[in-house]
């Protein structure tokens, strides 16, 4: 009886996180989250497929994950630890493997993947802590954790942990800031991350027209010189957010 109490609970917590995150349910009846919003439908089946799982009931966890993601388009094995306050955007997508671990308060995105890189057995799937924010269509892969209150920015390749409180964008995804501070809240501004290769290229530009100065005073003002093109910081979208 208790884990029901616990479910009803966590799906209570479910739907006020749909509430708080999504700006289109603000005005919305609990009922029409219930009926129409993916993401909480997926993840209200996932409770209730987790807790018969936990109960030792064969087959029927895994045929409500597999009608789910039929109905939903969102694959959560019935075995995944999820934490109360989820929220899955969208939905559209989204896979979260059987070993993988989710704290409370977390976002996920549409196309959002915890997955494993191999075959092994074991633990091999994500951890997340808590508050933890992951943009459209990043692949979070491996036994890895990621901090507290980090953000995975759009199209992120996480392969390695996560720091608490970082922002991580790249294929190899690695943790970058944005105006030297972190980003805050669930409702990161992830179209204007910075674009790490971007940088890379304007800084060896720099070397290179630096270098090539020096070069030009060794050689008395007749090495062949030209006027390095400016590379301006990128001030619209970056390719790094959702």
């Amino acid at each position: 009886m208790s884990s029901w109490k616990r479910v009803v609970a966590e799906v209570r917590a479910d739907v006020s996180a749909a509430r708080d995150r999504d700006p289109a349910a603000q005005k919305v009846s609990t009922l029409e989250i219930l009926l129409s919003w993916a993401g909480v439908q997926a993840l209200l089946a996932h409770r209730l497929a987790h807790a018969l799982s936990e109960a030792g009931v064969p087959i029927a966890p895994r045929m409500i994950a597999y009608v789910t993601r039929s109905v939903t388009g969102v694959e959560i094995h019935p075995a995944a630890r999820i934490g109360r306050e989820f929220f899955i955007d969208h939905g559209s997508g989204v896979v979260i493997g059987e070993t993988a671990e989710i704290g409370t308060r977390v976002t996920l995105y549409q196309g959002v993947t915890l997955g494993g890189t191999g075959f092994q057995r074991g633990k091999r799937h994500p951890t997340l802590g808590d508050n933890v924010t992951v943009g459209s269509g990043a692949k979070l892969l491996g036994p890895i954790a990621v901090g507290d209150g980090a953000k995975i920015g759009a199209n992120t390749v996480v392969i390695e942990d996560v720091p608490p409180h970082a922002t991580v964008v790249g294929n190899p995804g690695h943790p970058v800031k944005v105006d030297g501070r972190r980003v805050e809240g669930p409702d990161a501004d992830w179209i204007h991350l910075p674009d790490p290769i971007a940088e890379a290229i304007k800084t060896l530009s720099q070397r290179i027209a630096e270098l090539e100065q020096r070069l030009s005073e060794l050689d008395g003002g007749n090495a062949p010189g030209g006027e390095p093109t400016e590379l301006r910081e990128r001030t619209g979208r970056s390719s790094a957010g959702g």
